[in-house]
């Protein structure tokens, strides 16, 4: 894999579901919608727009086969029964020096490290009884998922260049304000 030449950095905020990470990249893109020097990633993944959750390009499985085979992704994954696609644009994005701020796998940090120079990693936590609470309070998950996601969140640890910790355990307007904050480094 050669790394691709850029003078942008690419964020990727990674974290367990339940973790805040919508809801942050929502208000951080609010805050930013008018700087030309920050781009947010909508992906492609493979379930219905109206699936609840985040904003993102709803495709097929037949349509993110096709585009993967033809190379529109730079990164794919698969998780829960879904597959997810960070389209190649962000490769333009980051050659014209712009902050990339995309949500991803934690099990994809390695891969974008080999494939772009400058990549930061923004590690969104909460505390065992918050995660608990949010995933509950979701109702989308059955109690033995719930009990996998908890204990996949407790025995991840990432450590590395370029990682930051964020804990979000704040009300929504601090934690965004201070999420935000971190793309101007």
């Amino acid at each position: 894999m050669t790394p691709h030449s850029t003078t942008g950095t690419l964020w990727l905020i990674v974290g367990p579901s339940g973790a805040g990470k919508d809801s942050l990249l929502d208000g951080a893109k609010a805050a930013l919608a008018g700087s030309p020097t920050h781009y947010f990633v909508r992906r492609d993944i493979t379930r219905p727009a109206d699936a609840g959750g985040e904003d993102h390009n709803p495709v097929s499985v037949a349509e993110f086969e096709a585009r993967q085979e033809a190379g529109a992704y730079c990164l794919s994954w698969q998780a829960h029964d879904l597959r997810y696609g960070i389209p190649k644009k962000i490769e333009a994005e980051l050659a014209a020096g712009r902050h990339v701020i995309v949500n991803v796998s934690r099990a994809l940090i390695g891969t974008a490290r080999e494939m772009f120079p400058d990549v930061r990693v923004v590690n969104i936590t909460v505390p065992r009884a918050v995660l608990e609470s949010r995933l509950r309070g979701r109702g989308r998950e059955s109690e033995a998922d719930i009990r996998k996601r908890l204990e996949r969140a407790e025995a991840f640890t990432l450590e590395g260049p370029g990682v930051i910790t964020f804990i979000n355990d704040r009300p929504l307007e601090e934690s965004v304000s201070a999420f935000t904050a971190l793309f101007a480094q």
